[in-house]
């Protein structure tokens, strides 16, 4: 099974296969799934919180940058990309227990390089609160099936 098939056979469900520690820490749930396109949701839960009782933008950051590690995977590359770069503009927030939605797309990919576009919205995609994007680069690393 490929990566993006093993992501697209969890539509609906916990992405709980992940090879990412981190990633099955946050628990997203897959709601669409495709080579180079992914869309999660995720419920904020009260240690994400900054002390205003929001989303702290360090969490939303993680997840951009999980997420689109997710999305290079979902390529089916033989080898490992690593983030060389992360670029995140918060415009609202969250509070504990609310849905949101993280959506990325690959915007290019070459031979060494990279770069993925994300945006974190509310449940109902009516309040974009980021959006991120990132460079990530081949590296030697192969990755284990």
């Amino acid at each position: 099974m490929t990566p993006s098939d093993k992501i697209e056979s969890f539509i609906g469900q916990e992405f709980t296969a992940s090879p990412s520690p981190f990633m099955r820490w946050l628990k997203p749930i897959v709601l669409t799934a495709e080579q180079g396109a992914l869309e999660f949701e995720y419920t904020v839960r009260a240690e994400w919180l900054n002390p205003a009782q929001n989303l702290h933008g360090g969490v939303t950051a993680a997840i951009i940058d999980d997420i689109i590690g997710a999305t290079v995977f979902s390529l089916n590359e033989p080898d490992f990309y690593t983030t060389i770069n992360i670029s995140v503009d918060y415009f609202s927030s969250a509070k504990a227990d609310e849905r949101i939605i993280a959506s990325t797309h690959i915007i290019k990919k070459g031979k060494q390089f990279v770069h993925v576009q994300c945006e974190v919205w509310n449940s109902d995609k009516s309040r974009m609160l980021a959006k991120g994007t990132s460079n990530l680069f081949k590296i030697q690393t192969k990755i284990e099936p």
